[in-house]
């Protein structure tokens, strides 16, 4: 009864922590990252091994089996590791329990994979690491098309030009494009040149590497004027990496065009991506796990306009894919939801309690709960999702339980005891205390739960379960403050009809009419 004293004594006190509750909820659905799905947080690490070339069983033997042994000696925390090899490429899985810290295991793994290398294939690169995220997905999908400008083209204006403009988007990941032709300088050899010479293909790889250098080789100062030297170790043209001396065999120089031809080719191509049938190069946008969909297909959309004004004549950019569609429309058909639920929820309060007045006094309940949930949804780091507006959607009928009894308890003081509506106010919110705190408890046990679950799922529901036991806290702590205030300054406007009780207007003339029927009928009956 403490409380609900100090709201009847202290008003005021609790229309400014309503207001406060309004701005801080405005704030929080304002800033909360909007996604179809919250985080899923798996703590997992990819580590990619590449040598191109090399075999897959020496791939496994040679690269596989020694990082697999390393990582599992040096890192800690490891549940276990999955590992795949293919030819030239070795891709492992390292999963870990869920208490691990990321950051210090990926920092492991980097000292272990640099330390075992030495045991690996001479020249191997270190691997690449990755921190596998579930919520990393494709929420854009752009292509590069042209009838005047070729794969090779597209490949370098997507990879050059299109990356780095869409690079400072905030919760941006940009891979590699697909499709299109990777520029390579690519040096053709002929076998039978190469026979007939006597050389052999590691004499013209050793030929380019050694005569294609880029060296420092410092100033020197001409009178008044320093000037930078620069060496000629680096071919400037196609023509004059087709003159770069291989051997000297008799008094005669052999140049690597005299059993080769080096042109200005491409990569060999690993897919293709075709547009309406029309060749075309595929560049998907990828959120980090903690960012929002819309906000990150937002600001792509907003960089496009300007990437392309500046494209080359006749390229079109168009936009396959946009998940931002999908989650505008899930959360949508979550708010619809919602607001359905709160209308027949209100009819049915009004239906029964006969008074817009009281039903006014519960819905107020019903949005003031639901942001003061939300207010602490974003506090704890959780997103807008359809998980925790189903959450708040689903508790929508609940949510209205505890200002319905105090309601109803204070409309049976005043109207049927014929207590002055200040006391019924009083003793109406402070008899069903305990009662609703216990059934408040109950419900919120059964979300609670959802705390316990392990994997994907945890992630997954536990949103949702604290949604409602927020939503439920904060309508018990209303129910026992600010419903009693505006219970005393709305029905105290409400009049009653004779001794029974019944409140003015349609609903209560209806009833007041039913009671007199039955009034009448009985004896007639008897």
């Amino acid at each position: 009864m403490g409380i609900v004293r100090f709201a009847l004594r202290f008003p005021h006190t609790f229309y400014v922590l309503a207001a406060l509750i309004l701005f801080l909820g405005g704030i929080a659905i304002w800033s909360m990252p909007t996604d179809i799905f919250p985080e899923i947080r798996i703590p997992v690490v990819t580590v990619v091994w590449s040598y191109t070339g090399l075999s897959t069983p020496e791939m496994e033997q040679r690269v596989s089996t020694y990082s697999q042994y390393s990582i599992s000696a040096n890192v800690s925390g490891i549940k276990n590791i999955e590992a795949q090899t293919l030819n030239g490429l070795s891709v492992q899985k390292i999963y870990f329990q869920p208490d691990v810290n990321l950051d210090l295991a990926i920092s492991q793994i980097v000292s272990a994979t640099n330390a075992i290398r030495a045991l690996m294939p001479p020249g191997i690169q270190p691997p690449i690491i990755v921190q596998f995220n579930a919520s990393s997905v494709p929420v854009l999908q752009l292509s590069l098309e042209s009838n005047s400008l070729n794969e090779q083209q597209l490949y370098d204006f997507g990879i050059y030009r299109i990356r780095q403009q869409l690079a400072p988007v905030p919760g941006v990941t940009l891979p590699t494009p697909a499709g299109g032709k990777y520029r390579q300088i690519m040096v053709d050899i002929d076998p039978n040149k190469l026979l007939s010479r006597g050389l052999t293909p590691l004499d013209i790889v050793n030929a380019v590497n050694t005569q294609n250098l880029t060296l420092p080789t410092g100033t020197t100062k001409i009178g008044d004027t320093q000037y930078t030297v620069r060496t000629n170790a680096t071919p400037a043209s196609i023509k004059d990496l087709n003159m770069i001396p291989v051997k000297f065999v008799n008094g005669a120089t052999i140049f690597l065009k005299d059993v080769a031809q080096v042109r200005d080719g491409s990569q060999v191509q690993q897919n293709i991506v075709r547009e309406d049938g029309h060749r075309a190069v595929l560049l998907s946008v990828i959120k980090n796990g903690n960012a929002s969909t819309l906000a990150v297909v937002n600001g792509v959309k907003k960089a496009l306009s300007s990437i392309r004004a500046s494209a080359p004549a006749g390229m079109k950019i168009n936009e396959l894919f946009d998940q931002s569609v999908f989650v505008t429309h899930s959360v949508d058909g979550v708010l619809r939801e919602g607001a359905i639920a709160a209308g027949l929820t209100a009819l049915m309060i009004l239906l029964f309690l006969g008074s817009w007045r009281s039903t006014l006094v519960v819905l107020i309940s019903i949005p003031l709960a639901m942001l003061s949930s939300l207010v602490v949804l974003y506090c704890l780091g959780e997103t807008l999702n359809t998980m925790t507006l189903g959450g708040l959607a689903l508790a929508v009928g609940i949510l209205v339980d505890d200002s319905t009894v105090t309601i109803e308890n204070t409309h049976r003081l005043w109207t049927e005891e014929g207590m002055p509506l200040p006391d019924a106010t009083l003793h109406g919110a402070a008899e069903i205390a305990v009662p609703t705190l216990v059934s408040t408890l109950a419900i919120s046990c059964v979300f609670t739960s959802v705390v316990f679950l392990e994997g994907p799922a945890k992630y997954l529901f536990t949103p949702l379960g604290l949604a409602v036991v927020f939503a439920m806290l904060a309508s018990y702590a209303l129910s026992r403050t600010l419903t009693p205030i505006t219970i005393g300054l709305l029905l105290k406007g409400e009049r009653r009809h004779g001794e029974g009780g019944i409140p003015s207007g349609i609903f209560g003339r209806c009833s007041s009419v039913g009671s007199n029927v039955c009034a009448t009928a009985i004896p007639t009956c008897c």
